[in-house]
């Protein structure tokens, strides 16, 4: 009688990369990354065996397709923490020279290893392709931070109004607050935002999305004026009350170059581009100065100023006179003129009519 040859065990690391690949296709995320993402997942899989010491380390070549896992300790006279020390006798076993002071790396067999994954084995995928989707979405939020993307609104939430909203394979909430007072956003719009930060978050990256932030107009601004673009006009502050008005100071080193009039363009043009998609948010933009005085009376604008005095240049504090009949066009609706140019300069501004004396009106009779 014949005897039956006995089946072959499977392979277990053949079996692991064709896995691997056939996620990396399902989930549109690099293979790279997930096998990363596997790497660390098997060392803390492994750790838990030894009491979480950081003695463990995993080496995954996808050319040889093979996973090693090795476990580093220390040979030593007397043992003092079994999980990372080792006997000369002992080490030898795997290193026949070794002596106190060695360290040793043994490698778990392949067995061991396919065991753990195993056991642990959706716990361990479902953690590397989080991690995988995690590392991904970070890239494409930091190579957008602080850039204006195009979104689509995917949905609205009734109550609050924050609003959820996808490019490419990433989403974001776009929040109330960071929305203009104008946006009446329903799912499907297409809309403009602001990649204000990106920070680590519990679960997985977040990016800080606004319409109202002053990087927004910044941006704008850089889009539709050539000059800034190229480098011959400069943005050197913007102050903003998003909806309402925004003060932006601009520069350019070429004398033959007027900053203000390159931002406004031709018949106003170019700046009226930039307040349709601000839904009419007012844009005052005035010439930067390094001359204090000079600056601060341009930030007032659209108010003549008379004169500007520094009253401490150490906490940045001056006084500005202005006509009589032109204060409240200085301080401005509930004082916001005043505050925009205060947020501009980095000044405070003390403003103050040319007269202390009432001014009084005769009607005719």
């Amino acid at each position: 009688m014949k005897k039956t040859k006995k089946a072959a065990e499977p392979d277990f690391s053949t079996e692991f990369f064709a896995a691997v690949q056939m996620l990396s296709k399902e989930k549109g995320v690099p293979a790279d990354a997930l096998l990363e993402g596997i790497q660390r997942a098997i060392v803390t899989a492994v750790k838990r065996d030894f009491n979480n010491k950081d003695i463990v380390y995993c080496d995954i070549d996808k050319e040889s397709q093979k996973i090693r896992v090795f476990v580093r300790k220390n040979v030593v006279s007397e043992i003092v923490d079994p999980d990372e020390d080792l006997l000369p006798e002992q080490a030898q076993r795997y290193k026949p020279t070794a002596v106190p002071g060695d360290i040793i790396e043994i490698e778990l067999q392949t067995k061991e290893v396919s065991r753990i994954a195993a056991e642990k084995g959706k716990h361990i995928l479902r953690q590397a392709i989080r991690e995988a989707e995690n590392g991904q979405m970070k890239e494409i939020f930091q190579s957008k931070n602080q850039e204006i993307v195009t979104v689509k609104v995917v949905k609205v939430d009734p109550v609050t109004l924050d609003a959820i909203v996808e490019f490419g394979k990433v989403s974001g909430k776009l929040l109330r607050a960071e929305q203009l007072p104008t946006d009446n956003l329903t799912e499907g719009d297409l809309i403009k935002v602001y990649i204000a930060d990106v920070k680590d978050a519990a679960k997985g990256p977040r990016a800080s999305i606004s319409r109202t932030h002053p990087g927004f107009v910044r941006r704008l601004l850089e889009s539709e004026v050539p000059e800034i673009f190229d480098g011959t006009v400069e943005i050197k502050s913007v102050s903003r009350e998003a909806g309402s008005r925004s003060k932006i100071a601009v520069y350019s080193a070429d004398e033959n170059v007027d900053p203000v009039g390159a931002c406004i363009g031709q018949r106003g043009a170019r700046v009226n581009k930039i307040v349709e998609q601000l839904s009419g948010e007012k844009l005052d933009i005035i010439r930067y100065s390094e001359d204090p005085a000079q600056f601060i009376a341009a930030a007032l604008a659209p108010a003549d100023v008379i004169s500007v005095t520094i009253l401490s240049e150490e906490e940045h504090s001056c006084s500005a006179v202005v006509p009589n009949n032109q204060l409240s066009l200085a301080i401005g609706n509930k004082g916001q003129n005043a505050r925009l140019a205060a947020r501009l300069t980095g000044w405070k501004i003390d403003i103050k009519p040319e007269t202390e004396e009432p001014v009084i009106n005769f009607d005719e009779e």
